[in-house]
């Protein structure tokens, strides 16, 4: 055969492999999506299907376990990151390694990479970390959310990240729960405004067709409402516990936010750990598939908890092929399985073998997961680049944090009573002392749920500003800044301080490590606060997840701040305590007197609380 003749041959090849692959609808952008899932799914096997209801941990995502078992996704847990202080770059080449795989799969469906960006892309060194729900739930401003979403998007971007399981529309009922501060407030009116963050993360719904998911491209990630439902109203604040309520209280309170989670194109839904009146939520078909999917009409997927299916049974994992039949049977799409996936695979086959979970079901399953991988554009560009490497902990994202910390603070107190208001403090002073555990302490001012699951102490974790550091860089170059974190009364006596900032609080904590009875602010901040504050006029910044045991000091408090969990940016701290912004918050929780009078909430018979739901000072600005 001559040359002509194999160039001829080989371009002939060619065009034939390219015909068959225009065959591939689901390939084709260009076709409707109706017909794209239609088509994957006609060429599926059962055990492809399968693997896309699979989400295992990055660590054991290797690309040998993404190609033999056809994975569908994989998430990064609480701290879980490819190395220590790692960059976009690293993060960008571990999730196209997986991907790659899954792209050299058989038919190519290309795996979706999740992970927890609950205050800004918190699991990653230099992200801008955003204030945690329960003070963003202060700002009542939806703009606010909508902003703080699209900037989270572009930061999970830059490390090649297309899902946030984000936002938590929680409704908590009792501070002692340890998740209280991923929630906007306990008023569910609130929580329903807040779903504006879910527009800013996804992109705005072109389309006004009820519940079908959307993600407008590559500035934008699939979003997951949490956690299905019910989980801030457990028995005594418990953590995965029981929410005891009737009918009405649960679409009442729990429900509503879901209403515009679904409106606004929510891409997925997380289902709680929790149970309502003793159902493990997990194990709940009448409100996963009968009211979420049917009534409500809800086209993404659901997603379950970290090995959520496992704590059906008490113990967890006690009885699994009970937990992989009621998981699934209640319309669970997607397992965080997220460690021992052949044993998940392997149930779930013995299982459709004995005709226990039908088929039905899976491509249920199935149809919904690949909806949302078509939505977002995954299969046109499964793989990240570093184009968006430079938003992460960007300028503009810092001082829309920044913007952020201002607008949740809430003024409790200003001056004693018949004394004129401390707040404003003055810039140009002679000597100021700024005390306590939490002045000079950016992983306590972070809280939970940053850059490891717990969070940390410290400053050198990640990138931020301290309000001690906010501090120094507000008052006049003249003015004497001290900072002792725990003085005796003897050097607070004898230091002539013009004034005083004690920041106390509580310290870092996640999910049931935050359950507690007492609620009161960490050893030494209440010493430390009648040291200081029985000698010099101070004022109080507490940082905590959520409102604690203050009455006891309030009297010898000037002035009293909550600032719940800021973030990175302390300067927003700063901001409003020397006034060139004025105090705006009006809480969002209610702050109550004693651990003894909860649960207590807005609009309950026996509401006798320090400072109510709605309560606030304001100051307003002024310039020195």
């Amino acid at each position: 055969m001559g040359t002509l003749s194999k160039v001829l041959c080989l371009v002939l090849l060619c065009c034939a492999i390219a015909a068959a692959e225009g065959t591939l609808k689901y390939k084709d952008p260009k076709q409707p999506l109706g017909a794209r899932i239609r088509d994957l799914m006609n060429r599926m096997t059962l055990q492809e299907k399968i693997g896309q209801m699979v989400q295992i941990e990055r660590s054991v995502a290797t690309p040998e376990v993404m190609k033999k078992y056809f994975i569908g996704s994989v998430l990064s847990g609480g701290g879980s990151v490819p190395s220590e202080k790692a960059t976009p770059e690293t993060w960008v080449n571990m999730v196209n390694e997986i991907q790659k795989a899954s792209l050299s799969t058989r038919l190519g469906i290309p795996m979706i990479y999740g992970i927890d960006a609950v205050h800004g892309h918190n699991n990653v060194y230099g992200a801008t970390i955003f204030p945690h729900n329960v003070g963003l739930g202060v700002t009542r401003d939806p703009n606010l959310l909508k902003r703080i979403g699209a900037a989270t998007a572009l930061e999970v971007r830059a490390t090649g990240i297309p899902y946030a399981f984000a936002p938590c529309i929680a409704v908590c009922r009792d501070p002692r729960w340890g998740r209280c501060y991923e929630s906007y407030s306990e008023d569910y009116r609130i929580v329903r405004q807040m779903t504006e963050i879910i527009p800013g993360l996804q992109g705005d719904l072109p389309t006004k067709r009820k519940g079908v998911p959307f993600v407008g491209g590559k500035t934008k990630v699939a979003a997951c409402a949490k956690h299905f439902v019910g989980d801030g109203g457990t028995v005594r604040g418990i953590d995965e516990n029981n929410t005891v309520i009737d009918s009405k209280g649960l679409f009442g309170i729990h429900m509503p936010g879901y209403y515009n989670a679904v409106n606004k194109g929510v891409a997925t839904i997380m289902v709680s750990y929790s149970a309502w009146n003793g159902l493990r939520m997990h194990a709940n078909k009448e409100l996963v598939t009968g009211f979420l999917k049917n009534k409500l009409k809800f086209r993404g997927f659901v997603i379950s908890d970290w090995q959520g299916i496992d704590r059906i049974t008490t113990p967890p994992h006690l009885n699994y092929s009970y937990s992989v039949y009621a998981g699934i049977s209640a319309g669970i799409d997607m397992i965080m399985v997220p460690y021992n996936y052949t044993e998940f695979i392997d149930e779930i086959n013995s299982q459709i073998q004995k005709k226990l979970i039908p088929i039905s079901r899976i491509d249920d399953a199935v149809k919904r997961i690949l909806r949302v991988k078509f939505t977002m554009g995954l299969f046109e560009e499964p793989l990240a680049d570093l184009s968006f490497a430079n938003q992460l902990g960007s300028k503009e994202h810092r001082e829309l944090a920044r913007e952020a910390v201002r607008k949740s603070l809430v003024l409790l107190k200003n001056g004693k009573t018949g004394a004129k208001p401390l707040l404003p403090l003055p810039k140009k002073t002679g000597k100021i002392l700024v005390a306590g555990t939490h002045a000079d302490n950016l992983g306590y001012q972070c809280g939970g749920w940053t850059i490891t699951w717990q969070g940390l102490n410290g400053n050198d974790h990640t990138v931020g500003t301290t309000i001690l550091a906010a501090v120094k860089n507000t008052v006049a170059p003249t003015t004497q800044v001290v900072y002792n974190q725990n003085p005796d009364a003897n050097f607070v006596k004898s230091g002539k301080f013009d004034y005083a900032i004690v920041v106390v609080g509580e310290p870092p904590y996640a999910e049931m490590f935050g359950d507690t009875t007492n609620l009161t602010i960490s050893a030494p901040g209440p010493s430390t606060i009648g040291n200081v504050c029985g000698s010099v006029k101070c004022v109080v910044v507490v940082v905590s997840g959520r409102p604690v045991v203050i009455e006891p000091y309030v009297s010898t408090i000037d002035a009293l701040v909550a600032a719940w969990l800021p973030g990175t940016e302390g300067q927003g701290v700063a901001d409003a305590l020397f006034g060139d912004y004025g105090f705006t918050g009006k809480l969002a929780r209610t702050w109550f007197k004693s651990v003894k009078q909860l649960p207590m909430n807005v609009g309950d018979p026996h509401y006798d609380p320090l400072y109510p739901f709605g309560f606030g000072l304001t100051t307003k600005p002024y310039k020195m």
